[in-house]
């Protein structure tokens, strides 16, 4: 979650059932997520349990598939509008109706929509009252899909399995701005963030499912399962820690002299996985950190050349912009399709324009379409001899990642990775460092030995939705659907 946190204090192993508030006591953010955070867990591990990893209600299940030959054009698919839930996650595919606009002639009518062309009967043979709330695989609203790009194209060859991905991400005022208090004054920052689910429908050749010749549904499924749990299976670990200087001419009146943790204020640490793969000699593997949790974004308003045109410039000096820093240029459909894409340095600012200008132009596909709302997200970290992490500068802007030994961030903060790691795009570790206690908050042995852990997210969810063939009559819908628990009182026996 790239958003101004303290800390993130939810463990699901204490078994906490909800968080009290105590009079006369500081109210902390922390306090009202891990109470959020709570809450999500208990209604979704209750909704698994009841319908399973993945399943719709009776008469308005949703996300039903429908293969649409392009002809001259990419083929499509249909996604017709309804509710499934995916391990308890409510993914909602109706679509929006558009809206009618008011008319200068108060005897105009507006005519209704036409409703997309296909089948009306729902799965289970019932009428499907969603019909007319059709997404395509072109259009649907996370995905972001484009057909200029020939790997976004449906498979050339049949069969493939279609599929549900589920995940969530944050968004702020930046990508939202109906999230903004305008009454706050523009000067003002945002309030609070919003979790979007997000679902996308996705194509899976038979090859890469390992699927076998003429699968029945259950054979679909099974094989669907493992190829998901290979997905979802963390396969890289890391822990950090603090480091006391063998000197430091830090003042002594400042920071506590048996300080580990050098830092001046309270911070919360993000390390995130940005290029992935392995690490080592031939190794992929990159990193980017902010000690802000990647939650120190500006929105852009216009781009020119290595130009950017920002709406601020930031509310102070911690959060605002200087030369030397690393941005990445991101919008709504590049933080959905989880791509990275180039860090770039921050060579000038300019504060009256509220412009700054970057060592290199920013890709054509990011950041030019207003309706993305396009933003520069800052982080942390900046070339060798910059006063910062000492990681290897790599050729993307991030840094290298080194496995098996300690690797400075900043302040006496270190992380390690453990080696053997796979390492995949948006993979994260959140660390609160502190500066009463000189060290960062992070699970350790009794003998002070931090441990490994997985990545905090980014925690996809997968569902199989149907088994394409090349063509309607030859597809095989895997979804589930579930009746409701109650029904009508049965009348009382007569006695």
């Amino acid at each position: 979650m790239h958003a101004d946190l303290s800390r993130l204090t939810f463990r699901p192993a204490q078994h906490y059932s909800g968080v009290l508030a105590q009079q006369g006591r500081v109210q902390l953010d922390a306090d009202a997520n891990e109470q959020a955070a709570i809450t999500r867990h208990q209604a979704r591990t209750l909704t698994a349990d009841l319908i399973g990893q993945h399943g719709g209600p009776y008469g308005a299940v949703g996300f039903r598939i429908e293969f649409r030959p392009g002809g001259n054009k990419p083929d499509d698919l249909a996604v017709h509008g309804g509710r499934y839930y995916v391990d308890g996650i409510l993914c909602d595919a109706d679509r929006p109706a558009p809206g009618t606009p008011a008319e200068h002639e108060p005897t105009a009518r507006a005519k209704a929509p036409a409703a997309p062309e296909g089948p009306e009967a729902g799965a289970d043979g019932e009428p499907d009252p969603l019909a007319g709330t059709i997404w395509t695989y072109w259009d649907q609203p996370d995905a972001y899909r484009d057909a200029e790009n020939p790997a976004d194209r449906l498979p050339a060859q049949s069969p493939y399995l279609v599929y549900l991905k589920v995940w969530e991400r944050t968004v702020t005022a930046a990508e939202d701005p109906a999230i903004r208090e305008v009454a706050l004054g523009a000067a003002l920052p945002d309030t609070a963030a919003r979790i979007k689910t997000v679902w996308q429908v996705l194509p899976l050749t038979g090859t890469d499912l390992g699927a076998p010749e003429n699968p029945t549904p259950d054979q679909l499924r099974t094989a669907f399962r493992a190829w998901a749990d290979k997905q979802r299976a963390p396969a890289a670990a890391a822990a950090f820690r603090t480091e006391r200087p063998e000197r430091t001419d830090e003042d002594p009146c400042v920071i506590p002299p048996d300080s580990r943790y050098r830092g001046p204020e309270n911070q919360l640490y993000r390390v995130e996985i940005h290029t992935g793969g392995t690490a080592g000699t031939a190794g992929t593997a990159t990193f980017k950190w902010s000690r802000e949790n990647g939650s120190v974004v500006f929105p852009v308003t216009a781009l020119d050349g290595t130009w950017v045109e920002l709406a601020t410039l930031g509310q102070d000096d911690k959060l605002d912009l200087n030369a030397g820093d690393r941005v990445e240029l991101a919008d709504s459909a590049y933080t959905s399709r989880g791509e990275p894409a180039g860090l770039l340095r921050v060579e000038e600012v300019d504060l009256p324009g509220r412009r700054v200008r970057l060592d290199a132009e920013p890709g054509r596909g990011t950041g030019r379409l207003p309706g993305l709302h396009p933003f520069l997200r800052r982080w942390d970290h900046r070339a060798p001899g910059g006063g910062r992490s000492t990681a290897e500068q790599h050729g993307d802007g991030a840094l290298k990642l080194t496995e098996g030994a300690w690797t400075d961030l900043e302040d006496g903060v270190q992380i390690w990775f453990e080696p053997g790691g796979r390492y995949r795009p948006g993979d994260y570790w959140t660390v609160p460092a502190r500066t009463v206690t000189g060290t960062v908050e992070w699970p350790a042995t009794p003998d002070a030995r931090p441990l490994l852990q997985n990545p905090a997210g980014i925690e996809v969810h997968y569902a199989p939705l149907a088994w394409v063939v090349g063509g309607k009559a030859a597809q095989t819908d895997l979804r589930y659907v579930f009746r409701p628990l109650a029904g009508p009182v049965e009348p009382a026996p007569q006695q």
